[in-house]
């Protein structure tokens, strides 16, 4: 079998505990790939930040170092200790908003993953600035990690995939996960209800929708995993509540979902199941995007590998 080359992994830090949990996470998941762990953070420039006037006559350049500098030194100081000095050697400062700081990182090092530590907000709290989880899902074009557990090992991993165009690549990209981390792997479906719309002349039949689902889900099954016996369920209900309930009662130590985009719209919404996720969801949580194209193909910047997939 060929060996798969993973990518390089990035890092998004700030002060926080999560921050601290994410970067040790992120540099196991390096480790066991092979790969490099690139740790970012970043800071404002310093024509945004606010002063009160008269400002003294100062060098921006000068000040802009003085405080990369500054923040170096302060988070190198509180991740010392979770990950190697070796890492640590790779931390970048980068001045500008966070999210795009950690996106042009991505962009620098060709990264196929994303890890930033998990702060649950308000949706008023997210919308003025809130956590930077939901706004680099929005940003970043490669799976993200989202850590939100004190747990670091990988034992448990449940995927949670649709009947869309996203749900192969989710699939596929999980599976990558389960062997990489010898984990135990669990398939979950969510059938929605119909919603009932009287304008219609006729109604889909609930048990002949039930089963054309279960069917397009074996025929996924078949095609993602062939004769691999691997554990799945099928669930009726809102996605992200059987998710949430599904995640708690297997005890998963990772989630992974499938995040549609097709452009800035969707990215700025992003699906409601994903945002729900982000917010309650008791445990880390991987997303992985994925862009539709005109012969439903995916490049998987996980690892670069390619995989296309036939009309349907």
């Amino acid at each position: 079998m060929t060996q798969i080359q993973w990518k390089p992994v990035v890092v998004g830090v700030d002060d926080s505990t999560e921050s601290a949990s994410a970067a040790a996470i992120g540099w196991k998941i390096a480790q066991a790939a092979g790969t490099d762990c690139y740790l970012v953070h970043g800071t404002r420039e310093v024509s945004a930040i606010p002063v009160a006037p008269p400002l003294p006559p100062f060098d921006p350049a000068e000040l802009s170092e003085q405080l990369t500098q500054a923040a170096r030194t302060r988070l190198e100081g509180i991740l010392s200790g979770t990950v190697p000095a070796a890492v640590l050697e790779h931390f970048e400062v980068r001045l500008g908003n966070g999210a795009w700081a950690i996106r042009h990182a991505v962009e620098d090092h060709d990264a196929g993953l994303v890890v930033v530590g998990g702060k649950h907000h308000a949706p008023p709290a997210r919308w003025l600035g809130g956590s930077t989880a939901h706004h680099v899902v929005r940003t970043v074009d490669v799976p993200l990690m989202i850590t939100w557990s004190p747990r670091q090992a990988v034992r448990r991993i449940l995927v949670a995939v649709d009947l869309s165009y996203a749900a192969q690549p989710t699939l596929e990209t999980a599976a990558q996960f389960a062997k990489l981390f010898s984990a135990q792997l669990r398939i979950l479906h969510v059938i929605e209800e119909l919603p009932y719309v009287a304008e219609l002349p006729m109604q889909i039949d609930p048990e002949d929708y039930r089963r054309q689902c279960m069917e397009q889900f074996g025929q996924l099954l078949a095609r993602v995993l062939g004769d691999r016996e691997v554990e799945h369920a099928v669930h009726s209900g809102t996605p992200s509540r059987v998710i949430v309930d599904e995640s708690g009662s297997w005890d998963a130590d990772l989630v992974i979902v499938g995040s549609h985009g097709r452009g800035w719209v969707d990215r700025l919404l992003i699906g409601s199941t994903t945002e729900r996720l982000i917010n309650h969801l008791p445990t880390s949580l991987l997303v992985v995007p994925v862009r539709a194209s005109a012969e439903q193909s995916t490049v998987l910047r996980l690892t670069g590998a390619t995989t296309k997939r036939a009309k349907v």
